[in-house]
């Protein structure tokens, strides 16, 4: 008899010993002992996905992976999205946005200001982001945190007047809503073509969407992207919008990252909005972003 052929071989992943720690607070949990420049096997990836559902943001520590392998390990969740910026991704691998406020030879190498205003990445798009994960390069000695907030929580905790007042209501999502208003020192914004606006057309979603994995409801509104509730007067949207924002980022729904070496941080888009809280601008910063296509909300 002859021997099996090597692609009759089932390769045997064997299993790295790690721990999932949860944050002291409702959201959050970082994980302890793994390598992902290792490959992961299926029981392992498992505990992983079942952690980041839990949990909405997990924090794998001390990742010391190449791009290619973050690229890897991202594409087990789903089929990666690629940013409209693309004069912002890095070169040879254009599923990663350079998100980074270093200046070389006069021009930007990322984008400076990405996260300034509470948001959940790629709404603007009809398949918006199941998840991003964010690869810490280089890190300021001060500043530069990340925050997170709950939007299942904030949905638990709507009073029963704005759940009467938003359910079974659409809100129209833009990439443009705020993309010049400057927050952080220097202009990092650059003019968009004719081609990416087109990428960028508005949407509309539900204003609560339900998580499709965990079956919990959410509110679906950002202030970075959320321009209207589709169906009412101007200024009722407006003040409804403002509202909803306000009580999405009450202080108990908030997880606050403050980034440690080779961090590699991954968030549930469908569960989260967040916020880079910023950095002094003479300070360097940058950071590798995968995204995760998603579903369309509903």
């Amino acid at each position: 008899m002859s021997a099996p052929s090597a692609s009759a071989i089932a390769v045997s992943i064997a299993p790295q010993s790690f721990e999932i720690r949860p944050f002291s607070g409702a959201v959050g949990a970082e994980i302890i002992g793994l390598d992902l420049a290792l490959p992961v096997n299926d029981q392992d990836f498992a505990r992983i996905h079942r952690a980041h559902l839990e949990h909405h943001v997990v924090v794998f520590r001390d990742q010391r992976i190449t791009p290619q392998q973050q690229i890897a390990f991202s594409r087990r969740f789903g089929i990666l999205q690629i940013h409209v910026l693309k004069q912002f991704l890095l070169t040879g691998h254009p599923e990663i946005l350079i998100v980074s406020n270093i200046i070389e030879n006069g021009q930007s190498i990322g984008l400076g200001d990405a996260g300034k205003f509470w948001h959940s990445d790629l709404s603007y798009k009809e398949l918006p982001s199941l998840g991003s994960m964010l690869h810490a390069q280089e890190l300021p000695s001060e500043g530069g945190d990340t925050l997170f907030a709950d939007m299942h929580k904030a949905w638990d905790g709507l009073p029963q007047a704005l759940r009467s007042a938003v359910e079974g209501r659409s809100a129209a999502h833009s990439y443009t809503a705020r993309y010049s208003e400057t927050k952080f020192e220097g202009n990092w914004r650059p003019t968009l073509t004719p081609e990416q606006l087109a990428q960028v057309s508005e949407v509309v979603h539900p204003v609560v969407r339900t998580h499709p994995e965990n079956g919990r409801k959410a509110l679906f509104v950002s202030e970075g992207f959320t321009t209207r509730i589709v169906g009412l007067p101007e200024d009722e949207s407006r003040q409804l919008l403002a509202e909803l924002f306000a009580h999405s980022v009450l202080p108990e729904n908030i997880y606050r990252h403050q980034w440690q070496p080779h961090d590699l941080v991954f968030w549930d888009n469908r569960s989260l909005i967040h916020l880079a809280a910023g950095c002094p601008s003479h300070l360097r910063r940058k950071l590798y972003r995968t995204t995760i296509q998603g579903n369309a909300p509903y």
